[in-house]
């Protein structure tokens, strides 16, 4: 029984802490469902307000929407690997888009199907022609932490794993903006694009069940330790009167004689 008691001392206070974490987690969650709905409602602003060459993304301003003019340079274009759509796994076209004075910002068009072999190039519809502006959402560099998703070597030519902006500035001509665009829509319209990028939705339903069920086991072993406690002092009740009640018996009624 004092093993036990050990035992609960530790368990109960751990099983309450990560009931509170993954409390914690689902508030977390719940205000990046806030701050993302407050974004994408919010009007567009121009690209500078929110971003620079050299610069930083807050994470308070990701999903905001931005406006961009530039023309998009295709022929340095690159393909995002493992990315859903609506017809599973595919991939996303990322385009640098040169402004007006030098620098770009890379815009996410959208989803292409995954092509028949792994080093085959899917098909892509062309980026517009021409001075464009883009309205889009903006998003913060792509790393292995923010994403889970690990860099790979010996992909095809012109086909990446993350979006991260840093890396992919070395092989570019011009500075880039940090973060980048996933496109909403541009003007003028092109004839054909790719599928446009879904918002992704943050589900914050799972934190909130887990925290639950961490103090739902909290609770059964308080009350399995009460239950144990409750039979042990009633053994020993029992165990105290037999003594008694047997030497009664024992001695039984005194004979006169």
């Amino acid at each position: 029984m004092l093993a036990f008691h050990a035992l609960l001392l530790v368990v109960v206070p751990s099983f309450i802490a990560l009931g509170f974490w993954q409390y914690g987690r689902a508030e977390d969650k719940a205000a990046a469902v806030e701050q993302q709905e407050s974004n994408l409602a919010a009007d567009p602003v121009p690209i500078d307000e929110l971003t620079s060459v050299g610069g930083e993304v807050a994470r308070e301003d990701r999903w905001r929407r931005v406006t961009v003019t530039g023309t998009y340079d295709a022929g340095r274009e690159l393909l995002v690997r493992n990315r859903n759509g609506s017809g599973g796994v595919g991939m996303h076209v990322l385009t640098p888009l040169v402004t007006e004075d030098g620098t770009a910002v890379l815009v996410n068009r959208g989803w292409v199907a995954q092509p028949p072999t792994a080093t085959a190039r899917p098909e892509v519809p062309p980026a517009a022609e021409g001075k464009v502006t883009v309205v889009g959402r903006l998003q913060l560099s792509e790393t292995p932490e923010n994403t889970g998703i690990r860099p790979r070597d010996g992909l095809p030519e012109g086909q990446i794993m993350l979006i991260d902006v840093a890396a992919i500035a070395e092989d570019l001509p011009y500075d880039l903006y940090e973060g980048y665009v996933e496109l909403v829509e541009e003007t003028p319209a092109p004839a054909a694009a790719p599928e446009p990028v879904e918002v992704a939705e943050v589900d914050t339903g799972m934190n909130f069940s887990y925290a639950v069920q961490w103090w739902a086991f909290t609770v059964i072993a308080v009350g399995g330790w009460v239950f144990l406690i409750r039979r042990e002092l009633q053994e020993a009740a029992q165990d105290a009167s037999v003594p008694r009640e047997e030497s009664s018996a024992a001695s039984g009624p005194v004979s006169r004689t």
